[in-house]
């Protein structure tokens, strides 16, 4: 490798810090930190830098982007929730449970996949409070869920109390009463989502499937189909699928559209909770 060559420096000679005066003997010679003629027509387009003392930086034009080009920039960022599975085209499905509005949601399926809900729901930071009318199925899930910190509080029915949401600690509540659970005590409302689980579709499930804001639906009877169909406004072909649909397939749906998921236990939830089920 060649030895690199430096410009002469300052003559520290003498005094120490003095540049030799101009007009003497070295008066037509250039200052070191000036650049060489051919240095300046050869230099980046554009304004000239400013003379600096060392060496000069790269000798290329900078990176500009035109106001043209601007269009073409983007961020790819995914939404934020929870991962419910995976879609048709095997891509992750994200399910927004917890919004600075208030959210109602309905799930016509098993406990098992309202504990596998939870459990993801805690894994985001934020709270799960449980209402049901069995509270040994879901004491071993809240002992084990968020390791070792009381994320997951179980609440025998009509016993619950506020629970205080926020932005920085958002709740889930769920409710686990059956195909006829009572009143709700603890309305939906800002970074408090609220989640009915029921068995099957009971007298009061069409009047709590109008006014939900999203339903999530496990394989159904065929008069459970049509009921759901009509009710969701769903296509007739999507309908015909629900009494078909495997043990970890879903059905989500709203008023802007559906999606169907396929729920893929990892291998702590299998130990927790067991394999995929639609009824308990």
């Amino acid at each position: 490798m060649a030895t690199p060559t430096y410009q002469p420096r300052v003559n520290v000679s003498g005094n120490g810090w003095r540049n030799p005066p101009i007009g003497g003997a070295d008066s037509n010679r250039r200052l070191n930190h000036q650049p060489r003629p051919e240095e300046e027509q050869s230099g980046p387009t554009g304004p000239k830098p400013k003379p600096g003392f060392g060496l000069r930086g790269p000798r290329r034009s900078p990176h500009v982007l035109t106001a043209e080009s601007l269009a073409s920039l983007t961020l790819p960022v995914g939404d934020d929730g929870v991962v419910i599975g995976i879609d048709p085209q095997n891509q992750p499905a994200v399910l927004s449970v917890l919004r600075p509005a208030a959210m109602e949601i309905v799930l016509v399926g098993s406990m098992w996949m309202a504990q596998v809900l939870a459990l993801r729901t805690v894994a985001i930071g934020a709270r799960v409070a449980v209402e049901t009318a069995r509270p040994p199925a879901w004491g071993q899930m809240a002992q084990a869920a968020g390791g070792g910190q009381q994320c997951v509080s179980i609440h025998d029915v009509r016993q619950i109390a506020p629970q205080g949401p926020s932005v920085s600690s958002p709740v889930l509540v769920v409710r686990d009463m059956g195909a006829r659970p009572p009143r709700n005590q603890l309305a939906p409302s800002p970074w408090q989502s609220v989640l009915t689980v029921l068995p099957f579709l009971g007298p009061r499930s069409p009047q709590m499937l109008s006014r939900a804001d999203l339903v999530g639906l496990q394989r159904l009877s065929p008069e459970e189909a049509e009921v759901v169909t009509r009710i969701m406004r769903l296509p007739e072909q999507v309908g015909a699928v629900l009494p078909t649909l495997s043990d970890n397939a879903m059905l989500w749906c709203s008023r802007d559209g559906h999606q169907f998921v396929m729920t893929q236990p990892t291998e702590a939830e299998t130990n927790l909770l067991g394999g995929p089920r639609r009824m308990d």
